[in-house]
């Protein structure tokens, strides 16, 4: 179950090390990241990278290793159902309020109403916009299930802050869980989906595209 993988997981630690880690032994490369051929018979694909003008210390880049190319994905279709009905997308047609403004939680689904992460966001505040890849977005969120499909973030990354129980995150880098006083940085371009360990109304903010973070 969900439960007992949880207590089995393990954390890679440190701040602005270089990480690795595999499903299988054996399914890395080793001594190099593109290899004519890989272990497994697995596709070697950068996610992301910094430009090769940068110093060896600033020169970052995640790789995956993938069993499907992602070119061989199926293609994007429009989502039938109103997922994100409560979500605003342009901000230029709204008026600012300079008075100070106070929310309260996001209504839970009435009669245990099935909802998902996407389907429980709600916006808040937000300036810029998405398809000029510069703004922010800040929403709130109630959901009570877990998404059955994965989504791909291709606008900003989003930061996710449980206020009210926890998390399982299944991403496109491995297993992640989420409790309270614990922060989730999602990367943009990456997919995942979202389980429920137990009922979190929460606070997320999609951020734009930003450096890798680094202590003050």
């Amino acid at each position: 179950s969900m439960s007992d993988n949880k207590h089995n997981r393990t954390y890679l630690r440190g701040f602005g090390n270089e990480f690795e880690s595999e499903a299988l032994p054996g399914s890395l490369p080793r001594g190099q990241n593109n290899p004519q051929r890989c272990p497994r018979g697995l596709y070697a694909e950068q996610l992301s990278g910094s430009s090769f003008t940068m110093t060896r210390s600033k020169n970052l880049r995640s790789w995956l290793y993938r069993t499907m190319p992602t070119v061989d994905e199926e293609e994007f279709v429009q989502d039938d159902e109103d997922v994100f009905k409560h979500v605003a997308t342009k901000y230029d047609h709204l008026d600012g309020n300079p008075n100070q403004l106070r929310w309260k939680p996001a209504p839970l689904a009435p009669d245990g109403t099935p909802v998902t992460f996407l389907q429980g966001l709600w916006s808040i505040a937000g300036a810029g916009d998405p398809s000029a890849k510069k703004g922010v977005a800040i929403y709130m969120y109630a959901c009570n299930t877990s998404m059955k499909d994965a989504f791909y973030n291709s606008d900003g990354d989003l930061l996710i802050v449980p206020q009210t129980g926890s998390l399982s995150i299944r991403t496109e880098f491995g297993q992640l869980d989420v409790e309270q006083s614990k922060f989730l940085l999602f990367r943009v371009f990456c997919s995942c989906d979202l389980l429920l360990s137990s009922l979190p109304p929460c606070l997320p903010a999609s951020l734009p595209p930003c450096l890798p973070a680094s202590l003050p």
